[in-house]
């Protein structure tokens, strides 16, 4: 550890450039001369002691860069002795002659007497002298990261084409004269298809991996996308079938992402990664409800379609290249890193067979299912409903619908991260993992039904967007709740587990969005959010009383 401070001495530099050191023929005084040269001056005067230079070179040949200077020489097998030698009659051509002082004798042994005592600090070593780390940042940010940043993008490109619809709908409806009813139709046609690969994308997420299956929905739920406006022209059947194909594709992200995040995220990240895809989501609502009036009025209702579905190949391009269903099958992933995400632990086989009755026996599952199905009754209305309750109960128009819809699903995207950062921050804290699922998943219930109450006594349309907000931003605390909670009971079966729930939860959607159309033909809109609130005190009951943060099935 001594050579970086000796190498580096002001003393030392004055030494050189005082005469009694080197001085080459184009006048570069010791003072110049940087410590990496003095270093590797200093080893290769030593060629005794080949063998401790050689095991440094080997450790360290990717952080050392060698200058081919008339005083230099290279760290190299089996030219050590030679360069070196090169080096003292590279001395003699200069303008003075070299003469070898005692001081310089006594340094020189010193930096190699250093060199030898340090075992295991070459590192240390190298860093105090300045040299330089060759590898660049991007291939230092770690490769379990890169797979959320992945699967957030794909969550943001998923809501930006699942809303847009809630907003391209009402220009539609004028156009083709459908009534309440048959925007509601319309809205849970979407539900048709995502309700069948729940399950689906589950199992072949678990037998295949994540890759293949999150790759093949993106890019068939652009596909439907891109298809919706040129269903809509040949009539409403075939916009219900195209909006089912859709649903299919993006049945599919949920399970998947969770199984690739299962096997990549070490439980210590859980949380705050889950909720940083899952802001992705969110983020894709504010990009899809911000923009799509804004081209609306531009370009017409077609250009939201074709310009959002276009992105999902990008998006695949990118997918292809730097994603893999586990850490197993990355070349790239560093030893490091793999022992931070195994946790010590082998990678465990893919799942050949489903225990079917040994999952569905287990009371935690069906807090799962049920907790899901009690969320997503709200959620999906807010998600499909909110333009029109904005634009006939607030009396905004067109675009003022669309850029207050983006606050509470921003609110939604910081808080569901704020909560992913208090969720891991209590387990490294020692809370039980039952706790804080139980503790989150409660603001995640209760915080929605409160807010929600209080839309039928606020008076100025302000006042109801900022329940609004608040009620979606509480709602955000589900994903260190019942979202994480796949992954903590049962990790080998997490997409399988989270089609199960998802399913019931697709079910809310289906069944709360074509409810609500009903509903408002027949009532208002505090009958609406009467039923939702009903459902999260339900959900929240079941919730503390069943669910568990403990694995369950192995």
């Amino acid at each position: 550890m001594a050579i970086g401070g000796l190498i580096s001495n002001r003393n030392l530099g004055s030494f050189i450039g005082s005469g009694n050191g080197f001085h080459n023929q184009r006048g570069i005084h010791g003072a110049e001369i940087s410590s990496r040269a003095m270093f590797r001056y200093a080893l290769c005067r030593n060629h005794h002691q080949p063998r401790k230079i050689l095991s440094l070179q080997a450790s360290l040949q990717h952080d050392l860069v060698v200058h081919r200077t008339s005083f230099g020489c290279f760290l190299q097998p089996g030219n050590l002795e030679h360069r070196s030698l090169r080096f003292k009659n590279s001395n003699k051509n200069t303008s003075r002659p070299y003469y070898k002082s005692s001081e310089e004798s006594d340094i020189t042994e010193e930096v190699v007497d250093s060199l030898s005592s340090a075992e295991g600090s070459a590192e240390a070593i190298l860093v105090q002298g300045n040299l330089q780390n060759a590898s660049p940042w991007w291939k230092q940010f770690p490769r379990r990261w890169v797979i959320v940043l992945l699967c957030f993008a794909s969550f943001l490109l998923c809501n930006m084409d699942r809303v847009n619809m809630s907003i391209a709908i009402l220009p539609m409806s004028q156009q083709y004269n459908w009534n309440s009813a048959t925007v509601g139709l319309i809205q849970s046609s979407f539900f048709w298809g995502y309700l069948l690969t729940q399950i689906l994308g589950g199992i072949w997420a678990d037998k295949y991996g994540g890759k293949v299956v999150l790759g093949f929905g993106v890019v068939w739920w652009s596909i439907a996308t891109v298809m919706t406006p040129i269903a809509a022209k040949l009539g409403l059947p075939f916009l219900l079938v195209v909006r089912a194909f859709m649903g299919i594709g993006e049945g599919v992200a949920m399970p998947a992402m969770n199984n690739m995040l299962s096997k990549w995220i070490p439980v210590s990240e859980r949380s705050r990664s889950l909720a940083l895809v899952y802001s992705g989501m969110y983020l894709g609502s504010v990009t899809g409800l911000g923009f799509s009036p804004m081209l609306i009025q531009k370009f017409g209702w077609p250009s939201v379609f074709y310009s959002f579905g276009s992105l999902g190949s990008i998006w695949f391009l990118l997918w292809l290249k730097y994603a893999y269903s586990s850490p197993k099958d990355d070349p790239e992933l560093s030893e490091e890193e793999k022992k931070i995400i195994l946790g010590g632990s082998k990678p465990r086989e893919p799942v050949t067979v489903i225990p079917w009755k040994l999952i569905l026996s287990k009371p935690p599952v069906w807090a799962l299912i049920i907790s899901h199905f009690c969320h997503n009754w709200g959620t999906f209305i807010l998600l499909t409903w909110m333009p029109t309750y904005y634009n006939q109960v607030l009396k905004f128009n067109l675009t003022e619908s669309g850029l207050l819809c983006v606050l509470p699903w921003f609110t939604m995207a910081v808080l569901a991260n704020v909560g992913g950062w208090i969720a891991d921050t209590l387990v490294s804290r020692g809370l039980s993992i039952t706790s804080v699922r139980k503790i989150m998943q409660s603001i995640g219930f209760l915080g929605p039904a409160f807010f929600l109450t209080q839309l039928s006594r606020v008076k100025t349309p302000a006042m109801a967007v900022l329940c609004m907000a608040c009620s979606q931003g509480a709602d955000a605390f589900s994903q260190s709740g019942l979202y994480s909670n796949h992954q903590d009971i049962g990790p080998r079966y997490a997409g399988v587990l989270l089609g199960l729930s998802n399913t019931a939860g697709v079910l809310a959607g289906v069944f709360g969005t074509a409810a609500t159309g009903y509903i408002l033909q027949r009532g208002s809109w505090d009958d609406v959010f009467k039923v939702a609130v009903g459902l999260y005190l339900i959900g929240t009951l079941v919730w503390n009383l069943f669910a568990t943060g403990e694995k369950v099935l192995d």
